[in-house]
Protein backbone atom coordinates (compact mmCIF):
# COMPACT_ATOMS: atom_id res chain seq x y z
CA UNK A 1 0.00 0.00 0.00
CA UNK A 2 1.40 3.55 -0.65
CA UNK A 3 1.86 6.24 1.36
CA UNK A 4 -1.45 7.23 3.15
CA UNK A 5 -1.60 11.58 2.93
CA UNK A 6 -3.31 13.72 5.59
CA UNK A 7 -4.53 16.46 4.75
CA UNK A 8 -5.25 19.56 7.34
CA UNK A 9 -8.30 21.51 5.47
CA UNK A 10 -9.95 24.37 5.61
CA UNK A 11 -7.45 26.95 5.68
CA UNK A 12 -9.23 28.41 3.55
CA UNK A 13 -11.78 25.76 1.35
CA UNK A 14 -10.50 26.92 -1.95
CA UNK A 15 -6.58 25.80 -0.88
CA UNK A 16 -8.16 22.14 0.21
CA UNK A 17 -9.45 22.10 -2.98
CA UNK A 18 -6.46 22.65 -4.76
CA UNK A 19 -4.26 20.33 -2.46
CA UNK A 20 -6.87 17.42 -3.13
CA UNK A 21 -7.33 18.00 -7.18
CA UNK A 22 -3.86 18.53 -7.69
CA UNK A 23 -2.95 15.27 -5.48
CA UNK A 24 -5.59 13.02 -7.23
CA UNK A 25 -4.42 14.37 -11.08
CA UNK A 26 -0.99 13.31 -10.33
CA UNK A 27 -2.03 9.77 -8.75
CA UNK A 28 -4.32 9.67 -11.50
CA UNK A 29 -1.44 10.27 -14.19
CA UNK A 30 0.75 7.96 -12.46
CA UNK A 31 -1.54 4.77 -12.08
CA UNK A 32 -1.33 4.99 -8.66
CA UNK A 33 -3.55 3.62 -5.79
CA UNK A 34 -4.23 6.92 -3.86
CA UNK A 35 -4.62 6.94 0.29
CA UNK A 36 -5.85 10.33 1.69
CA UNK A 37 -7.58 11.83 4.66
CA UNK A 38 -8.83 15.07 4.91
CA UNK A 39 -9.55 16.82 8.00
CA UNK A 40 -11.44 20.28 8.97
CA UNK A 41 -9.84 23.25 10.57
CA UNK A 42 -11.11 26.78 10.58
CA UNK A 43 -10.01 29.47 8.46
CA UNK A 44 -11.00 32.33 10.59
CA UNK A 45 -9.11 30.81 13.43
CA UNK A 46 -5.98 30.51 11.63
CA UNK A 47 -6.57 34.21 10.74
CA UNK A 48 -6.40 35.19 13.92
CA UNK A 49 -3.75 33.23 15.18
CA UNK A 50 -1.63 34.28 12.50
CA UNK A 51 -2.69 38.09 13.57
CA UNK A 52 -2.26 38.04 16.69
CA UNK A 53 1.33 35.76 16.60
CA UNK A 54 -0.24 32.99 18.79
CA UNK A 55 2.09 30.25 16.86
CA UNK A 56 1.35 27.84 20.02
CA UNK A 57 -2.26 27.94 19.90
CA UNK A 58 -2.68 27.22 16.22
CA UNK A 59 -0.11 24.35 16.62
CA UNK A 60 -1.70 23.03 19.74
CA UNK A 61 -5.33 23.26 17.13
CA UNK A 62 -3.53 21.15 14.36
CA UNK A 63 -2.52 18.33 16.70
CA UNK A 64 -6.10 17.87 17.30
CA UNK A 65 -6.52 17.91 13.46
CA UNK A 66 -3.24 15.83 13.09
CA UNK A 67 -4.47 13.29 15.76
CA UNK A 68 -7.65 12.76 13.81
CA UNK A 69 -5.42 11.97 10.62
CA UNK A 70 -3.32 9.56 13.14
CA UNK A 71 -5.98 7.90 13.74
CA UNK A 72 -7.46 7.37 10.11
CA UNK A 73 -4.30 5.64 9.19
CA UNK A 74 -2.17 8.25 8.23
CA UNK A 75 1.41 8.34 7.33
CA UNK A 76 2.29 12.21 6.87
CA UNK A 77 0.31 15.05 7.74
CA UNK A 78 0.07 18.30 5.49
CA UNK A 79 -0.72 22.58 6.32
CA UNK A 80 -2.24 22.99 3.28
CA UNK A 81 -1.52 26.65 3.42
CA UNK A 82 1.45 29.01 3.19
CA UNK A 83 -0.19 31.61 5.53
CA UNK A 84 -0.80 28.54 8.09
CA UNK A 85 2.57 27.50 8.51
CA UNK A 86 3.85 30.44 10.34
CA UNK A 87 3.88 27.60 13.29
CA UNK A 88 5.22 25.15 11.46
CA UNK A 89 8.26 24.49 13.85
CA UNK A 90 5.68 24.73 16.92
CA UNK A 91 4.14 21.90 15.62
CA UNK A 92 6.52 19.74 13.71
CA UNK A 93 7.52 19.06 18.28
CA UNK A 94 4.25 18.37 18.70
CA UNK A 95 2.44 16.53 15.76
CA UNK A 96 1.77 12.52 15.88
CA UNK A 97 3.17 12.96 12.19
CA UNK A 98 5.83 13.41 10.29
CA UNK A 99 5.16 16.82 8.73
CA UNK A 100 5.99 17.44 5.09
CA UNK A 101 6.71 21.23 5.00
CA UNK A 102 5.77 23.32 2.00
CA UNK A 103 8.18 26.84 3.06
CA UNK A 104 11.12 23.99 2.66
CA UNK A 105 9.77 22.39 -0.05
CA UNK A 106 9.73 25.57 -1.99
CA UNK A 107 13.08 27.36 -1.24
CA UNK A 108 14.55 24.16 -2.48
CA UNK A 109 13.09 24.55 -6.17
CA UNK A 110 13.63 28.04 -6.28
CA UNK A 111 17.19 27.12 -5.33
CA UNK A 112 17.50 24.31 -7.91
CA UNK A 113 16.30 26.68 -10.67
CA UNK A 114 18.69 29.42 -10.06
CA UNK A 115 16.40 31.88 -9.19
CA UNK A 116 18.48 34.98 -7.71
CA UNK A 117 15.69 37.37 -7.39
CA UNK A 118 12.17 36.65 -6.26
CA UNK A 119 8.75 38.95 -5.33
CA UNK A 120 6.39 37.62 -2.89
CA UNK A 121 2.71 37.84 -2.35
CA UNK A 122 0.80 36.49 0.53
CA UNK A 123 -0.14 37.27 4.00
CA UNK A 124 1.74 39.78 5.94
CA UNK A 125 4.08 37.36 8.02
CA UNK A 126 4.63 35.74 4.56
CA UNK A 127 5.71 38.60 3.01
CA UNK A 128 7.78 40.07 6.23
CA UNK A 129 9.36 36.88 6.59
CA UNK A 130 10.54 35.95 3.23
CA UNK A 131 8.32 32.63 3.52
CA UNK A 132 9.34 32.21 7.13
CA UNK A 133 13.15 32.36 6.65
CA UNK A 134 13.46 29.73 3.96
CA UNK A 135 14.46 32.25 0.73
CA UNK A 136 17.47 33.57 3.04
CA UNK A 137 19.69 32.25 0.19
CA UNK A 138 17.87 34.50 -2.28
CA UNK A 139 17.09 38.41 -2.73
CA UNK A 140 13.79 38.97 -2.11
CA UNK A 141 11.24 41.97 -3.02
CA UNK A 142 7.91 42.34 -1.49
CA UNK A 143 5.32 44.90 -0.93
CA UNK A 144 5.75 47.69 1.38
CA UNK A 145 4.11 50.31 3.95
CA UNK A 146 0.46 50.53 2.91
CA UNK A 147 0.66 48.35 -0.21
CA UNK A 148 1.95 45.59 1.83
CA UNK A 149 -1.21 45.85 4.47
CA UNK A 150 -3.64 46.16 1.36
CA UNK A 151 -1.92 42.80 -0.16
CA UNK A 152 -2.47 41.22 3.32
CA UNK A 153 -5.99 42.08 3.81
CA UNK A 154 -7.11 41.24 0.50
CA UNK A 155 -5.79 38.08 0.97
CA UNK A 156 -7.16 36.94 4.04
CA UNK A 157 -10.61 38.43 3.05
CA UNK A 158 -10.11 35.86 -0.39
CA UNK A 159 -8.82 33.26 1.51
CA UNK A 160 -11.91 33.09 3.93
CA UNK A 161 -14.17 33.71 1.49
CA UNK A 162 -13.28 31.15 -0.92
CA UNK A 163 -13.14 34.01 -4.17
CA UNK A 164 -11.91 36.69 -5.31
CA UNK A 165 -13.23 39.71 -6.29
CA UNK A 166 -12.99 41.81 -9.47
CA UNK A 167 -10.99 44.56 -7.14
CA UNK A 168 -9.15 42.40 -4.94
CA UNK A 169 -8.05 40.57 -8.06
CA UNK A 170 -7.07 43.90 -9.83
CA UNK A 171 -5.09 44.59 -6.80
CA UNK A 172 -2.97 42.04 -6.06
CA UNK A 173 -1.99 41.45 -9.88
CA UNK A 174 -0.85 44.93 -9.78
CA UNK A 175 0.97 44.01 -6.49
CA UNK A 176 2.81 41.73 -8.55
CA UNK A 177 3.46 43.78 -11.63
CA UNK A 178 5.19 46.14 -9.17
CA UNK A 179 7.41 43.85 -7.93
CA UNK A 180 8.89 42.81 -11.13
CA UNK A 181 9.00 46.76 -12.67
CA UNK A 182 10.32 48.57 -9.68
CA UNK A 183 12.11 46.21 -7.94
CA UNK A 184 13.60 44.00 -10.73
CA UNK A 185 12.11 40.55 -9.46
CA UNK A 186 12.22 38.11 -11.81
CA UNK A 187 9.30 36.14 -10.82
CA UNK A 188 6.31 36.23 -8.80
CA UNK A 189 5.80 33.87 -5.64
CA UNK A 190 2.56 33.36 -4.87
CA UNK A 191 2.86 32.88 -1.10
CA UNK A 192 -0.34 32.09 -0.10
CA UNK A 193 -2.26 29.15 -1.24
CA UNK A 194 -5.35 31.01 -1.98
CA UNK A 195 -3.71 33.43 -4.90
CA UNK A 196 -4.64 30.60 -7.72
CA UNK A 197 -8.15 31.79 -7.22
CA UNK A 198 -6.89 34.93 -8.64
CA UNK A 199 -3.70 33.67 -11.26
CA UNK A 200 -5.23 30.83 -12.37
CA UNK A 201 -7.23 32.03 -15.32
CA UNK A 202 -5.04 35.43 -15.62
CA UNK A 203 -2.08 36.16 -17.52
CA UNK A 204 -0.96 38.90 -15.87
CA UNK A 205 2.41 39.82 -18.07
CA UNK A 206 4.99 38.37 -15.46
CA UNK A 207 6.47 35.01 -14.73
CA UNK A 208 4.73 33.04 -11.57
CA UNK A 209 5.50 30.19 -9.30
CA UNK A 210 2.85 29.02 -7.62
CA UNK A 211 3.97 27.91 -3.61
CA UNK A 212 1.22 25.35 -3.16
CA UNK A 213 1.96 23.77 -6.68
CA UNK A 214 5.27 23.38 -5.61
CA UNK A 215 4.40 21.79 -2.08
CA UNK A 216 2.12 19.24 -3.48
CA UNK A 217 4.89 18.31 -5.73
CA UNK A 218 6.76 17.46 -3.25
CA UNK A 219 4.37 15.85 -1.21
CA UNK A 220 3.57 13.62 -4.17
CA UNK A 221 7.63 12.73 -4.90
CA UNK A 222 7.25 11.52 -0.98
CA UNK A 223 4.10 9.56 -1.46
CA UNK A 224 5.34 7.84 -4.59
CA UNK A 225 8.61 7.33 -3.84
CA UNK A 226 7.51 5.54 -0.22
CA UNK A 227 8.32 1.40 0.06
Amino acid sequence: MSMHIGLIGGIGPAATVFYYKRIVQVFDDAAQPLHLTIAHTSARMLSRNVAAGRAEEQAEEYQRVAAQLAAAGADVVVITSMGGHFCAREFAARSPLPMIDGPQAVAANLKAEGIARIGILGTRIVMETALYGELHELSVVTPTGAQREQVNDDYVAMAIAGAATPDQRARLIGAGARLVREQGAEAILLGGTDLNLVYRDANPGYRVIDSAALHVDAIVRTALLAP
